[in-house]
């Protein structure tokens, strides 16, 4: 599977932005939200695989700006088991939180959808303030369900819980989205030759950021989301202590 998600392309289409409102409050009465003013510490989640290097560079911007950042290290090889990974994850947020009790997240590609298994499985709701993911194949993605078609030898099991229509994608899918809780925010591109189609990184109840709906002339792979200029620019943006919102577009001379 790493030699199948490692083939990154650039698919030159350029579309509308799409954005949902996402959910600011939480009428869930077990649910007690996290102050969208507040600035936690950041966990950063990798994706499949593992790598941490790749965040690397937004880990950086992030404590340019004064943030506390930690990049997740995953069990094992990075392609095991997806909820043993939400596991490792609960982990490293009660190590992190401090006394807030909160966090914010960002998933990159697989990581993403780690972040939404934690999120279900330990009760985040009252933990996490923002989530981000980036390039996520949160509806499963074609290069998964090719290799476990193709391949299933070279296909671990986080490869086959990726594959579309999965049984952890389907049972993760089914009926909220977003649970209540945090602000949510799906950024992704539609160069993305890994995560395909490109928009299966959409979420019902999320604010839904294609990369080129803001910036139509900005081309970035699958590989490159989290160390691009613009996209690191987007995600500071999302983590503000003011309400998420459709970046603007002043985030695009990043890319110049």
């Amino acid at each position: 599977m790493l030699g199948v998600l490692g083939l990154l392309g650039v698919a030159v289409v350029v579309t509308a932005l799409v954005v949902v409102v996402p959910r600011l409050t939480s009428s869930d009465p077990e649910v007690d939200p996290v102050a969208q003013d507040a600035q936690p510490p950041v966990l950063l989640v990798p994706g499949y695989g593992g790598g941490t290097d790749s965040l690397q560079p937004l880990a950086d911007a992030l404590r340019r700006a004064g943030r506390d950042v930690t990049i997740v290290e995953l069990a094992g090889d990075g392609t095991g088991d997806l909820n043993v990974q939400a596991g490792v994850l609960q982990d490293a947020v009660r190590r992190v939180a401090g006394a807030s009790g909160s966090v914010d997240l960002v998933g990159y590609s697989a990581g993403g959808v780690t972040v939404r298994l934690w999120m279900r499985e330990y009760d985040g709701g009252s933990v996490a303030r923002r989530i981000v993911t980036l390039g996520s194949p949160h509806h499963g993605t074609d290069l998964a369900s090719l290799a476990t078609d193709l391949a299933p030898d070279e296909c671990p099991e986080a490869c086959r819980q990726l594959a579309n229509d999965s049984d952890l994608l389907r049972s993760l899918d089914d009926g909220d989205e977003t649970p209540p809780g945090p602000s949510w925010v799906s950024i992704w591109t539609d160069d993305d030759q890994v995560s395909t189609p490109p928009d299966t990184a959409q979420l019902d109840g999320a604010l839904d950021v294609e990369v080129q709906g803001v910036c139509p002339r900005h081309h970035v792979t699958h590989g490159e989301l989290p160390a691009d200029p613009v996209v690191v620019a987007m995600v500071l943006d999302q983590l503000r202590r003011t309400p998420v919102r459709t970046p603007p577009a002043s985030v695009c001379a990043q890319g110049t």
